[in-house]
């Protein structure tokens, strides 16, 4: 196998680049989830004191989401607002995800990161200059660049937390 950093035929060589390491992360979110049980997806930890991997694969999309449409110079439509949010609850946590299969949080993963392509696929190299707004009130700044490398970083921040939770969850299991 040849890992590489090449983006889609269809998209400018830099845009490339960086979609192919928010794709990369994507793929490997399914390759380090897979064959997780119900149980394990909905583990919150020892004490129960962290997010599952469902709370971080749903976090992990809705911030993806909202980078498309930030990417697209749109805001995100109330109707996804309303299927993948909200982004935190009221205790600035993330939202409890509880029961909601692996095979259906990836699907729909996999929905955005489609959707991640085809807006890529309008951008030119000059587009990564453009400054957008984000944060939970619109209150910084940062280049589609940033934007994109923000969110191969991200998934890969949380894929080590999932990596965590597994780790406890097949000890506790040896425990038990």
């Amino acid at each position: 196998m040849l890992y590489d950093l090449q983006g889609d035929a269809n998209m400018s060589p830099i845009v490339g680049i960086f979609y192919s390491a928010v794709e990369e992360n994507s793929q490997r979110l399914q390759l380090i989830t897979d064959g997780m049980s119900q149980e394990e997806v909905d583990y919150k930890g020892p004490n129960n004191k962290f997010n599952s991997t469902a709370q971080l694969i749903k976090h992990i999309m809705y911030v993806d989401l909202n980078w498309v449409y930030r990417l697209k110079g749109q805001p995100l439509p109330h109707s996804l607002k309303e299927q993948y949010g909200p982004m935190i609850d009221a205790y600035n946590r993330l939202p409890i995800v509880k029961g909601k299969s692996l095979n259906t949080l990836m699907s729909k993963y996999e929905g955005v990161i489609k959707m991640l392509k085809d807006t890529c696929t309008q951008l030119t190299d000059a587009d990564l200059d453009k400054v957008v707004t984000f944060g939970h009130e619109n209150e910084k700044q940062a280049t589609i660049r940033w934007g994109l490398w923000h969110m191969a970083d991200h998934s890969r921040y949380h894929q080590a937390q999932i990596n965590q939770l597994r780790k406890w969850y097949s000890e506790n299991s040896l425990l038990n």
